[in-house]
């Protein structure tokens, strides 16, 4: 089985977090966090900020390494390392994605998410929003 490897930034603001629907694919429709694959030669906190730059004309900030999540979709299976970040200003495109919403806790199962993406919501809740 062939193996994908991405990049997912997990964007804060405040008590929300930053979920894109894609609007192509396989998974069109569905909601994930924005980020994309790694090419050849780049370490993954380059990948993610040339990835958000890509899809959503933005700055972030790559704060720190929050897990990698390993997942097999039906076709590949998916190497996801993810960061907790933020966005150096308020501005951003959706160049590729469908719809975009800051979730709240209470929020974030109310989307449709990727599979692989499903797995981070409880590491989310526990560390964002444990006060």
């Amino acid at each position: 089985m062939k193996t994908i490897e991405v990049v997912a930034a997990i964007i804060c603001k405040g008590d929300k977090i930053f979920a894109t629907q894609r609007g192509y694919g396989d998974f069109k429709d569905w909601w994930e966090f924005p980020g994309g694959k790694i090419e050849n030669g780049e370490e993954p906190e380059e990948a993610l900020i040339r990835e958000i730059k890509e899809e959503l004309s933005a700055d972030i900030k790559v704060d720190r390494f929050m897990t990698t999540i390993e997942w097999d979709y039906p076709k590949f299976h998916l190497t996801m390392h993810c960061y907790w970040c933020s966005l150096t200003d308020e501005d951003f495109h959706l160049n590729e994605h469908e719809a975009a919403r800051w979730l709240s806790a209470s929020e974030l199962s109310s989307v449709n998410w990727l599979p692989a993406d499903l797995q981070l919501l409880d590491i989310i809740k526990s560390v964002t929003f444990s006060s």
